[in-house]
């Protein structure tokens, strides 16, 4: 089975070596608020152990995850024990989901809790990426000095390896290539508004994870043969890094892999 290790790249400048695709998890432990097509039941975890075993055979090394996904990390924390050395995970702050709704703690006080419970979720001592979860307003938090001190002392003190946000706007993007290590930013064929945050990364040699590359599951929107559209628009820019893709379907990880491997070696 061609898999995807052959194709793992650096980080940006982060020393971290990923796959170019990463497993979202976000329906790994929530099922509330969600903007998929269709709704789903939270798989049992001997279904996520099986899935995240099949990534790990595609060649898949990278995670993504965060408070606000309900109960993926308690959940991956305990998937993921004696396998952690495998795994680059991305995780975030500033997002919280309680009772069915999304609320945003944007405090130096806040970062510093919701980092202390997503490593004892995770049963790790530290995270590779910490991404802050943007609300939108991008610029008001990249502004913020003592939420960039704080975040930037996460790894002064070993318990992040690379920082950076999940932005929502181009001047978002470009500021937070800036300031920190890597961005998370929306690039698809239905979104390609932030193509700027690309080429500013390219220029920069900064790491970029692409979110939404397949439409949040609304294939029908992506044309005809929808993943390999989307997989060979994402990677056709030299600046992307990974693409997150979220599933809990075996059948659907494996066409992923192969729609990205089909990509990366034109």
């Amino acid at each position: 089975m061609d898999t995807l290790i052959k194709h793992r790249r650096f980080l940006g400048q982060t020393g971290l070596k990923i796959s170019p695709l990463g497993l979202g998890t976000v329906k790994f432990g929530r099922n509330e608020g969600i903007k998929y097509p269709q709704d789903f039941k939270i798989p049992k975890e001997g279904d996520l152990a099986d899935l995240l075993a099949r990534a790990r055979d595609h060649g898949i090394n990278m995670l993504d995850t965060a408070p606000a996904y309900g109960t993926s990390e308690e959940r991956l924390g305990r998937l993921l024990k004696g396998q952690r050395q495998d795994w680059v995970i991305v995780g975030k702050v500033g997002e919280e989901f309680e009772n069915g709704e999304s609320k945003y703690i944007f405090t130096p006080e806040h970062f510093e809790i919701s980092l202390q419970r997503s490593l004892k979720d995770l049963q790790t001592d530290y995270i590779d990426v910490l991404l802050i979860h943007s609300d939108g307003s991008d610029e008001s938090i990249l502004s913020n000095e003592k939420l960039i001190e704080t975040i930037r002392n996460f790894k002064t003190r070993g318990l992040v390896r690379a920082i950076g946000m999940s932005t929502k706007t181009v001047t978002g993007g470009i500021k937070t290539l800036d300031l920190m290590d890597v961005v998370m930013a929306t690039y698809s064929p239905i979104a390609p508004d932030e193509k700027p945050v690309l080429d500013h990364a390219h220029k920069t040699g900064k790491g970029v994870l692409l979110k939404k590359a397949l439409a949040s599951g609304h294939l029908d929107k992506l044309g005809e043969n929808p993943l390999h559209a989307a997989m060979d628009f994402a990677f056709a820019h030299p600046a992307t890094t990974g693409v997150i893709v979220g599933t809990i379907n075996p059948a659907h990880l494996t066409q992923n892999v192969a729609a990205a491997l089909t990509a990366l070696e034109k």
